[in-house]
């Protein structure tokens, strides 16, 4: 969600950025400029502006970011969480906009939880699309005694075609009937961490299944998320009906309260400088949009209340009526 726009980056020295990310930037950049009918790729200014090279001198907070079809820009992250019910909204926070959706789940779930257990309402589930989809989130939940409607990513694979788990013995078993027992643990460039399942040397060399299984290796390895419990309980509830009754209440009540903050309530561009002014400026929009809807919430107690009232007056006349016209007769 593109939050915050600024003036175009200037150069500075990569903060931190490892020797990889900048191979990759490199290589990426290149291909671009490389590349038949690139938008701009061949004009002489052209510039592929990264976070892992350029930062902004006047707002150092803002991020870079790239949305399909539009120009690259300095923004801020607006992460929101919305009562399905009512259609308030409970929590808003301001994050980096170079960082993935995934990683302020937790401390937007941590804050909204105990904001509302204050008030002595319980958390039961949380409903977010496939860009919060992590082992750690579902876990993380999970151990809160929240259910996660979740989807995972497409290219997770809850089954292994051909080869089984076997939880005792913490080993996937091959189609040849080999096990592959798990190794060690370890990360990719990016920091994530991965398990490792690997057979023995032996077997595989001596396997003739090795030429169509693992041509080019010694042994067949396997590598997996340390939360595939984790994920496989989220695919199955993704697969569920209530899985897509959840899909839908989700983007029937979380992707309207965006639209009407960016189009109405002046969340297309934040202008002030800074994450926490960024975050105050989200906060107001999101008071706003809250004391709207309790307005017209209000306004409809107060009409309902004034047409009872109504009625009751009129029953209040024809009993005096009665009363009247029989004392009437009496006389």
């Amino acid at each position: 969600m593109d939050e915050r726009q600024a003036a175009a980056p200037l150069p500075a020295a990569a903060p931190a950025t490892q020797a990889h990310e900048l191979r990759r930037v490199a290589t990426r950049q290149a291909k671009q400029h490389r590349a038949v009918g690139g938008l701009g790729a061949q004009h002489a200014k052209a510039q592929l502006l990264s976070n892992k090279t350029h930062t902004s001198g006047s707002d150092p907070d803002a991020r870079i970011s790239v949305k399909p079809g539009k120009a690259r820009a300095l923004n801020y992250l607006c992460s929101l969480a919305v009562d399905t019910t009512s259609g308030l909204i409970s929590h808003v926070q301001a994050d980096l906009a170079d960082s993935r959706d995934s990683v302020h789940l937790p401390r937007l779930v941590a804050q909204l939880q105990t904001r509302l257990t204050q008030q002595q309402v319980p958390l039961r589930e949380v409903l977010a699309d496939a860009g919060y989809s992590n082992g750690f989130n579902y876990a993380f939940l999970e151990q809160r005694g929240i259910t996660p409607w979740i989807p995972v990513f497409g290219k997770y694979k809850p089954v292994l075609e051909g080869f089984a788990y076997e939880s005792d013995k913490n080993a996937y078993r091959c189609p040849a009937g080999k096990l592959l027992p798990f190794r060690n643990y370890c990360t990719n460039l990016d920091g994530t961490w991965l398990k490792n399942y690997r057979a023995e040397y032996r077997d595989c060399q001596s396997c003739p299944r090795k030429p169509t299984c693992v041509p080019s290796a010694t042994q067949k390895k396997l590598v997996r998320s340390p939360y595939d419990a984790a994920y496989l309980r989220a695919w199955q509830r993704q697969q569920s009906r209530a899985g897509q009754r959840r899909r839908r209440v989700r983007q029937g009540t979380v992707e309207p309260v965006f639209g009407n903050l960016l189009h109405h309530y002046g969340l297309r561009r934040v202008t002030t400088k800074g994450q926490a002014a960024a975050q105050k400026a989200m906060v107001l929009s999101a008071v706003a949009y809250n004391l709207k809807k309790l307005l017209k919430y209000q306004s409809n107690r107060v009409r309902s209340v004034a047409l009872a009232c109504q009625a009751d007056h009129q029953l209040l006349l024809q009993e005096a009526f009665w009363v009247l016209f029989g004392r009437w007769l009496a006389l």
